[in-house]
């Protein structure tokens, strides 16, 4: 993704290399852990080789670190870019798709919601770090400088939302919203979005898409990203759940507490 700049209040040159300085921070949490693990990966296929080359048995630690990414690409990456979706959803287009058309990847999520659509739509409505956060884990947002707080109600002054406005990720960066379809879908630029399914009076399922753009630069950034973002859209996804069910319970009870007595 690349990610809108959100202008700054301030337009000095200290406000301006706090900004810059807040930005690297935030790709250095989000990629690092990646680049890591990439480089642990291919500095202990070289040495394998390296020592197969010459006779001699790889190092224990060397061995391990090839067999962990090995299995990591075999079981848990096709694991990860299919959480909590069916084959159907994973197959099936959905409101968005148009904004990459060509993709060099793509990764859907879903999630099996006990609420009906339009109380689900609340709080997918109000997400960005300057309403309600992401639902996620906070405090590593917060590690990328995020400064990012997550709410537990729905607030009436953050359900409106119009196409062109941007929504926050980062106090210095978000993306825009590219097309809004209330109680249905939530598509943000660089094909990242969200549909909303009812399945059923007082259940709903919520489909989230990423695709990376295609060529090989957009496959090699959708690879470097899917693991944090799977992490954290993992968590959003249910974060929404665990906040609209509860919502819907604390309804439930209280309008049963209402019932005059018999």
């Amino acid at each position: 993704m690349s990610p809108t700049e959100i202008p700054q209040p301030t337009s000095s040159d200290r406000g301006a290399l706090v900004g810059r300085l807040t930005g690297v921070r935030a790709v250095a949490v989000l990629f690092g852990a990646p680049l890591v693990l990439l480089g642990a990966f291919i500095a202990a296929g070289l040495d394998v080789a390296r020592s197969l080359c010459r006779g001699r048995w790889p190092r224990a630690v060397s061995s391990g670190v090839l067999a962990a990414g090995l299995a990591y690409v075999a079981l848990i990456r096709p694991w990860a870019a299919r959480w909590g979706a069916t084959p159907g959803e994973r197959g099936a287009a959905m409101v968005g798709d148009e904004t990459v058309p060509h993709p060099s990847l793509q990764v859907t999520h879903a999630v099996a919601i006990d609420a009906p659509t339009a109380a689900v739509w609340s709080w997918l409505a109000q997400i960005g770090q300057d309403r309600a956060g992401f639902y996620s884990y906070t405090w590593l947002e917060n590690l990328a400088g995020c400064r990012m707080r997550t709410a537990d109600n729905v607030r009436e002054e953050w359900q409106g939302r119009g196409v062109g406005e941007i929504v926050a990720l980062h106090p210095n960066l978000g993306l825009e919203l590219v097309r809004l379809e209330p109680g249905r879908a939530f598509v943000m630029q660089d094909g990242w979005y969200f549909n909303v399914t009812p399945d059923g009076p007082s259940r709903c399922r919520v489909q989230a898409r990423y695709r990376a753009p295609p060529g090989l630069g957009g496959r090699a950034f959708g690879l470097l990203f899917e693991l944090p973002h799977f992490i954290m859209q993992r968590g959003m996804l249910l974060g929404l759940k665990r906040r609209a069910e509860r919502a819907g319970l604390h309804t439930s009870v209280t309008v049963a507490n209402r019932q005059p007595s018999r």
